[in-house]
């Protein structure tokens, strides 16, 4: 009870901060530290992931809860002192699929966290005052369903249009510090807040066993850096976009963005070829750069209403995990499809396979509940309206690989397709399904 009463006293100082945000859309908020107390870090201690990989001190939430009152009035003491000193991050790099590159993640500590999440808690309520709704991306109550679903009725409503399919080149790793504290100087000048986000951009990052100091980039991974981005691509592409660029079009045009994956959709091409011209230079200005050979324009109109024709592939782009299409409804109308993106789709099906090798020699049972889950959780992320055969084909692969390790758990041979028909009827695993519907 005393936790709930807790989280509802700061719920209630989260929607003052937010109505006088809002009230004031170009005041700068000097004072919000005052907010973080000790019920405030006990909330950001709920709030923050007990099971995480640890940071550089190897502390973990096990040994953190022993004395947990103490260590969370300390890390409060030494942020509003200044005594706070940000450990650095340790840095891992999980590969892309389908490239032999990786991408790098951060792993802050857990003291860390809890007080970037503190710090977050005051943000938030500031800067969902200012967001666009075009933002999806790590936002509360907007996530990437919100975001495709967006950009299917805005597709919809337009009838097609020309597509810009943007891609920045190593966003976080690009983010340049004076430009992100003088975005923040227009709505943010605490002094013990902007300490501790200073403090967090100097910290260094521990890879290897070596210590670094880059001098740009926000750690992909951290608590707080999802929302620095935000403001970032705020100020450089959102607000550009809606009350510089948009004005100055010929025809209609509307933007999708989640975190650094964006498009632009416009009613004219003529529009979308100037707006291509100059995408470049803005984003220059700001220390970015567009991807060579991942941003493109294309012709995402009705095959009825193409100029140009082409192959599927050239008219269709990809967000989010799918590749967005015309295809014919089965009442023959030209819609908008969403089928599982090709990468999305074989970079699931190799993390089964791998997890069906390692693990063949469990009990079918559960082996079965494990792979159920799995599904379950690919279905809750793909399953929307349009993609079911996608579905029914990764069931299918599913099942395919399951058989083909469970004939490797000895020497005696293969297991045949009967005999896995009779073990598929006692250990079913959950037929595709739709789960997000547009027509709900």
């Amino acid at each position: 009870m005393a936790g709930t009463l807790g989280r509802e006293v700061i719920s209630t100082r989260q929607r003052k901060i937010a109505e006088l945000a809002q009230r004031e859309p170009k005041l700068t908020l000097t004072t919000l530290a005052h907010h973080v107390d000790e019920e405030w870090m006990r909330e950001a201690y709920r709030r923050t992931r007990k099971d995480a990989a640890p940071g550089v001190d190897g502390v973990t939430a096990a040994h953190y809860e022993a004395d947990l009152e103490t260590n969370l009035t300390g890390l409060l003491e030494r942020f509003k002192s200044g005594r706070y000193r940000a450990p650095a991050v340790r840095r891992i790099h999980l590969e892309k699929p389908g490239t032999s590159k990786t991408r790098p993640i951060g792993i802050p500590t857990l003291e860390d966290k809890i007080l970037q999440r503190a710090v977050l808690m005051v943000l938030e309520p500031v800067y969902e005052q200012d967001f666009l709704e075009c933002s999806y991306g790590f936002r509360p109550g907007r996530g990437a369903h919100q975001a495709l679903q967006a950009l299917w009725d805005g597709l919809m409503e337009f009838g097609g249009g020309w597509v810009i399919d943007l891609d920045i080149e190593d966003f976080f790793g690009s983010v340049d510090w004076g430009h992100l504290r003088n975005f923040l100087d227009r709505r943010v000048r605490d002094g013990v807040i902007r300490r501790a986000i200073g403090k967090w951009l100097n910290a260094g990052v521990m890879e290897a066993g070596k210590l670094s100091y880059p001098q740009k980039g926000t750690p992909q991974g951290g608590v707080l850096s999802a929302t620095l981005s935000n403001v970032y691509l705020h100020e450089v592409l959102d607000e550009w976009f809606e009350h510089e660029v948009k004005p100055r079009l010929r025809g209609r045009a509307f933007e999708v963005r989640y975190a650094d994956d964006a498009v632009l959709v416009f009613e004219h091409e003529d529009d979308a070829r100037r707006v291509l011209g100059v995408l470049a230079k803005r984003l220059e200005k700001y220390g970015l750069r567009l991807h060579p050979g991942k941003t493109r324009m294309v012709e995402f109109c009705r095959p009825s209403k193409s100029k140009r024709g082409g192959s599927q592939r050239e008219r269709s782009f990809a967000m989010l995990g799918f590749t967005h299409y015309w295809g014919r409804s089965r009442k023959g109308r030209w819609v908008v499809k969403r089928k599982t993106a090709t990468d999305r789709f074989s970079r699931a099906l190799r993390g089964i396979g791998q997890w069906c090798r390692e693990h063949r020699h469990w009990k079918l049972r559960e082996q079965q509940v494990a792979l159920s889950r799995k599904l379950q959780g690919h279905y809750a992320y793909y399953g929307i309206t349009g993609n079911f055969q996608a579905l029914h084909r990764f069931r299918f692969e599913v099942e395919r690989l399951w058989r083909k390790w469970l004939g490797r758990r000895s020497w005696r041979g293969r297991m045949t397709w009967d005999r896995f028909a009779c073990l598929r009827n006692t250990y079913p695993l959950p037929a595709a399904r739709v789960v997000h519907s547009v027509y709900r």
